[in-house]
């Protein structure tokens, strides 16, 4: 609605994850590297936690989209309930592999074999898993006994876990502890400070094509950062209000009155 007014290209503060968008502060560039050194080094296991709305989806999705299709192949579970058989069959399925198996035997024999070609031909297979805090214990015993598959130090399955902090104590579980010991890579993202939030409201303003034509002052930015507790989601929304409230009063910056109008608009739901 406002984005002629400001003389933007694009909406600055969408609510789904874009990797165009994506800020790289130092605690999600911290993230990234871990999860780059993950992959990169074949470590077979990369955990990633953080709060509801933190940036996980966002980098998750910068870092596939980074990854050369001529080696690796993604397979992202978007179904944290589904269990080992349906998982064993949509490994084959996104490999391209026919099967007519349907016992547990069976499809883990095909997709132990997969995994050899892979790791002969040099190629790495990349599963991830989100909202992974709702994994059952049992499942991810059965990805613990699917990473059992590869003898090699380096492995072509990297398995990528990402969910909020209750993934964190589902892992600390005693029965869990088998797998928990062969994760060598783990980061919890937090939520930004108030510089950065400064910083992540400019940015995503720049990146729009606004050339400093609007601006959020400071008493809105802070306004803005401890009302979302700077949580990237929910600082989207209260900016994309602060920016409507403005372009309401034909304003050109954004106020700290637009920032509470925002707030208090949301805080209605």
């Amino acid at each position: 609605m406002y984005l002629k007014y400001f003389g933007l290209e694009r909406s600055p503060f969408g609510i789904a994850p874009d990797p165009d968008f994506l800020y790289l502060s130092q605690r999600h560039g911290e993230a990234l590297a871990h999860l780059r050194y993950g992959i990169g080094h074949r470590k077979g296991f990369v955990v990633l936690t953080g709060e509801v709305g933190c940036g996980k989806t966002t980098l998750l999705r910068a870092l596939l989209r980074e990854l050369p299709s001529r080696r690796y192949r993604k397979i992202i579970v978007k179904n944290p309930t589904i269990n080992h058989i349906e998982l064993y069959g949509q490994i084959l399925h996104d490999l391209s592999i026919d099967t007519a198996a349907t016992s547990t035997h069976e499809l883990l024999d095909e997709v132990a074999d997969a995994l050899r070609k892979y790791e002969q031909a040099n190629k790495d297979i990349v599963l991830v898993i989100d909202e992974a805090q709702n994994l059952s214990v049992a499942m991810l015993e059965q990805l613990r006994l699917l990473s059992n598959l590869e003898t090699q130090d380096h492995r072509a399955l990297q398995i990528i876990l990402v969910g909020q902090p209750e993934l964190r104590n589902l892992l600390r579980k005693r029965e869990l502890r088998q797998l928990r010991q062969r994760v060598p890579v783990y980061y919890n993202l937090r939520p930004l400070g108030f510089i950065e939030t400064a910083k992540y409201v400019n940015y995503r303003l720049a990146y729009a094509g606004s050339g400093g034509s609007v601006k959020f002052s400071m008493a809105a930015t802070a306004a803005i950062y401890f009302a979302a507790r700077g949580i990237p989601r929910l600082l989207n929304g209260l900016c994309d209000r602060a920016m409507l409230s403005a372009y309401a009063r034909s304003a050109v910056d954004v106020s700290f009155a637009d920032a509470r109008r925002a707030i208090r608009d949301l805080r209605r739901l």
